[in-house]
This record gives structure tokens, C-alpha cells and sequence, in this order.
């Protein structure tokens, strides 16, 4: 499908709140980030364990939502009085070394109380300690509990979905290619990394610095997930590079972007490439959003455009 896009209004406001959201950004930090994530490939964690700590605040969450706890690696937010049947399997980004359960706790709330549909937040194992394929492997080994266990939270089993931002998103493909075809209804993807390097595209070229994600850090991640470059154009690693064959079996798919960010040009790549092979699939770009919008408060706007389109994507 086309790349509907926000209306200038909305477009003007999410601009005036993604340059307010990095002049408050402090230039250091994403180096002091890339450092510690460096720090700890090289086996000394302490820095990068302030970094975690730093994005695990402690969460509220909305009146109708109900908050357990199925599994110590799993947070289940189920409606209060709802009894939609659709489940989302969530994963949060973080390029694959950051974020946990906390992280996302916002989004998946609002999305539960705003849709009344339950949500199942997944905490992987992060790299450097654990690469690749161990974050992926909990991602899978969750979304399998979850098929077998949707009946007992109210959920149908034919009514699961899996979605993620940025490298959540990577693994919320990949672990969807995992399963069986018709295991999962739908995916729904946020500025997702689908190449694991630096592909020089012009979106990777114009926003390299000071918006959000900058590409040093970003190579930070990619080589904490997998230190090997010899190994980064395997398909469930970078799922630009799997087959068409392997792609056309995704489920019906949106893919929200920010469009000054140094993953858009990845992201529309393959939007338009699963559109080709006969997925039906949609991406929604935000022209003036930056990367994190999802995740880390600032762009309010563009966080419950994403919500609307999250809820209205869920209910179909």
C-alpha cells in the first residue's frame, strides 16, 4: 500500500516537539552510550549498567489495566472490562543491549487501556552478554508460551500479533519467521532495524548525528549483537537479506516510522519490498519525528498518533 503520511498540522507540532525533545538531549549521550556499550563488549559491564538503570523507571499505569506477571521474563497488561480476544506480543528496542520491561511499560498500557486488548511485554536476555542468537531465542520461546497459554488470559489463540521498535522490531520479524505460517495474525513494526550496518542510505547520510539515533551508536548495537561482520547479512540477524520466499510468508503488517531518522530509508525498503512479493502491508511515516518517540517522552504527539494507528491496526 502507499506511505500515508501525518497531516501538516499534526507534522508542524511533532517537529516543534522532536527539536525540543534533542535540545534537551545532552550531546554526550549517546557517546557515553556507544562507550559503555564498547566498555562492555570488551567484558566490563559497570558503564553499561548505568546506562540500563537510567532506562528503568518505574511505572504507572492507567486505572483499566490489570498488571501480572505470568512468567518472570513476561508482563501481561489485560483490560478491566474489556473482551476483545486480540493479544500483542510486544518486544522493546534498544538495539538488542538496552531497555526492559519498563522501557515499553507506557506504550503497552496505553495501548490496552485505549483498545481494550491485551498486551505481553517480552524482557530477552540483552547483549553483549548474551548476542545473538539468545535475544531472539527468548523472544521465540515467549511468543510460544503465549500461543499455548491465550485461552487462559481470554485471548484466542488465532488473534496473536507481535510487534516492536527499532531493534524490537528486528526481532519481532524474525521471531515471526520462526514460527509457523498463521501463527501470527499480524506485525506491527516502529522504526524497525532490518540491515545491521550501516547501509549509507540517504536517511542513514542526512540524519547520522543529533537526531535521535546517531549511526556510531547504532554500529554500537549491531556489533554487540553480533560481533562477527562477517555474519550480519544473516537473514535473522538483518531481515533485509532473507528470501523472498521466506519474506512473502510475513503477516499483514504496519511499519510506523519517523522520518528524520537514520533507519527510514531501511524501512521503506522493506515496506516496499514484502508489498511486491504480496504482503499486505502498510507504512506511516511522521516526516519530522526522530527516532525513540515510542519509548522515551518527549514527542507526545507523535507517541499517541502511534497509539491511534497501533489500536486501530490491532482491531481489524
Amino acid at each position: 500500500m502507499g506511505i500515508p503520511v501525518a497531516d501538516e498540522p499534526k507534522d508542524s507540532v511533532m517537529r516543534k516537539e522532536a527539536d525540543a525533545f534533542m535540545a534537551r538531549m545532552s550531546p554526550m549521550l549517546q557517546p557515553t552510550q556507544r562507550d559503555a556499550i564498547f566498555t562492555a563488549i570488551n567484558g566490563n559491564t559497570k558503564k553499561l549498567e548505568n546506562v540500563r538503570n537510567a532506562r528503568n523507571g518505574k511505572p504507572t499505569y492507567p486505572a483499566n489495566v490489570k498488571v501480572t506477571e505470568p512468567a518472570g521474563n513476561l508482563r501481561l497488561y489485560t483490560p478491566t472490562t474489556s473482551t476483545n480476544n486480540t493479544l500483542l506480543i510486544y518486544l522493546h528496542g534498544g538495539g538488542w543491549t538496552i531497555g526492559s520491561l519498563n522501557s515499553c511499560a507506557r506504550f503497552c498500557s496505553e495501548v490496552c487501556s485505549r483498545s481494550g486488548i491485551s498486551v505481553l511485554a517480552v524482557d530477552y536476555r540483552l547483549s553483549p552478554e548474551h548476542p545473538y542468537p539468545t535475544p531472539l531465542d527468548d523472544c521465540e520461546e515467549a511468543i510460544r508460551f503465549a500461543i499455548k497459554n491465550a485461552a487462559r488470559w481470554g485471548c484466542s489463540p488465532n488473534r496473536i500479533m507481535v510487534g516492536g521498535d527499532s531493534s524490537g522490531g528486528n526481532l519481532a520479524i524474525s521471531s515471526t519467521l520462526r514460527m509457523n505460517e498463521g501463527d501470527i495474525a499480524g506485525l506491527l513494526l516502529f522504526y524497525p532495524v532490518v540491515k545491521a550496518w550501516n547501509d549509507h542510505s540517504p536517511s542513514w547520510q542526512k540524519y547520522d548525528k543529533g537526531f535521535g539515533l546517531d549511526g556510531d551508536l547504532m554500529e554500537a548495537f549491531n556489533q554487540s549483537y553480533e560481533p562477527s561482520p562477517d555474519r550480519i547479512h544473516n537473514p535473522e540477524i538483518s531481515p533485509m537479506s532473507a528470501t523472498d520466499k521466506t519474506l512473502k510468508k510475513l503477516p499483514r503488517t504496519l511499519l510506523i516510522a519517523a522520518g528524520r531518522d537514520i533507519l527510514a530509508c531501511q524501512g521503506k525498503e522493506f515496506i516496499d519490498r514484502i508489498t511486491s512479493l504480496g504482503v499486505n502491508a502498510t507504512r506511516l511515516e511522521f516526516p519530522s519525528a526522530v527516532h525513540l518517540f515510542i519509548t522515551v517522552p518527549g514527542q507526545e504527539t507523535a507517541f499517541y498518533e502511534a497509539v491511534k494507528h497501533t489500536v486501530e491496526f490491532l482491531g481489524k
